[in-house]
């Protein structure tokens, strides 16, 4: 469905991202600038900018060159007769000058959300925008499903979603993915997050290990629910009843990981500060944390990202590359700007 990095001027109401919500900010009337980039596919700040870029609108051309470009040994930026090279930082603050909407890191004045204190774990930084991501993503689909029950079974007014019975294996596939994720994230606080915190307060993770346990056959109902509808008749009256009591299944879900995501990071998260972990304690955690959401951080990347605001998507990108091996993290880069 929807894409974090889409241009379309129509869309469904499942297919609107955060990207679409940020207020004051339309297409131009006026064609998009070119912007050329240089540099090697292999190398992590190309990747970096590259994804950046494509948040702007521009009509960004690149441009794989493994030996330097205008003599420079970094990546290379050209807009029309200008050329600006140098580390990732340097480039992206160039962006943001030349193109400042959506912004992509937060300035002075702006009206955000303050920024993170430096003294908040890392691992609470990667789970409160996971949050943020997962409760989108399920607000999307009761959105999405309440689409579908209100047509009562006719196509979608977008002929790229195709026939209902079409739509209804992309609504599948959606979920899936969502599921994938919501496991993921579970077990990365099963197996990391909360034996931290269970070792300095015992049983301190207890409520949360149950709220875990207890949406789990919520999670699975759903997925099966869905099968269900598949195959039925679109328009047919036991379709219908099949689609308001998955409507109904989703928002119960859509509910309780809200609570439940915002008793966390409310309550349970903070007390992460506490524990005091060293910086190297805390990067070796979100190394932990990463590896245990192997799924989400290669297939699922871009459906991760999709589900956040273009500022914290890089916010995340930067946790992520701090903490990963240069070999991997090009690769994984690759995934969600090709």
């Amino acid at each position: 469905m929807g894409n974090c990095f889409g241009k379309n001027s129509k869309k469904s109401t499942a297919e609107i991202v955060p990207h679409d919500n940020i207020k004051g900010i339309s297409p131009s009337p006026s064609p998009s600038p070119t912007v050329r980039l240089y540099g090697s596919p292999t190398c992590t700040v190309t990747a970096y900018i590259r994804f950046a870029l494509l948040y702007k609108t521009v009509s960004l051309r690149f441009v794989p060159s493994e030996t330097p470009s205008f003599g420079s040994e970094t990546p290379v930026l050209q807009i029309g007769s200008e050329t600006v090279s140098g580390s990732r930082e340097t480039l992206l603050s160039y962006i943001e000058a030349r193109f400042p909407h959506p912004p992509l890191v937060i300035r002075r004045g702006d009206d955000v959300e303050e920024e993170e204190d430096e003294t908040t774990p890392l691992v609470v930084r990667v789970i409160g925008l996971q949050h943020k991501s997962m409760t989108w993503h399920v607000e999307r689909l009761v959105r999405w499903v309440d689409d579908l029950t209100t047509r009562g079974g006719k196509g979608s007014v977008d002929p790229a979603v195709g026939s209902p019975r079409m739509e209804v294996r992309k609504f599948a596939r959606s979920y899936s993915e969502l599921l994938e994720v919501m496991l993921e994230h579970a077990q990365m606080e099963e197996k990391v997050v909360f034996p931290i915190l269970d070792m300095a307060d015992r049983g301190l993770c207890k409520a949360a290990n149950q709220e875990h346990a207890r949406d789990l056959p919520i999670m699975n109902g759903i997925k099966e629910d869905i099968k269900s509808i598949g195959v039925l008749d679109s328009g047919s009256p036991v379709y219908q009843e099949a689609l308001f009591s998955l409507s109904t299944r989703l928002k119960s879900l859509h509910e309780h990981s809200k609570q439940h995501f915002m008793e966390e990071d409310r309550v349970l998260l903070p007390l992460m500060e506490a524990v005091e972990l060293s910086k190297e304690q805390q990067k070796r955690a979100l190394e932990q944390c990463l590896d245990v959401m192997q799924g989400t951080h290669s297939h699922l990347f871009n459906f991760l990202l999709e589900g956040l605001l273009p500022l914290e998507a890089m916010q995340y990108l930067d946790l992520f590359t701090s903490c990963n091996d240069r070999e991997r993290t090009p690769s994984i880069l690759k995934l969600i700007v090709d």
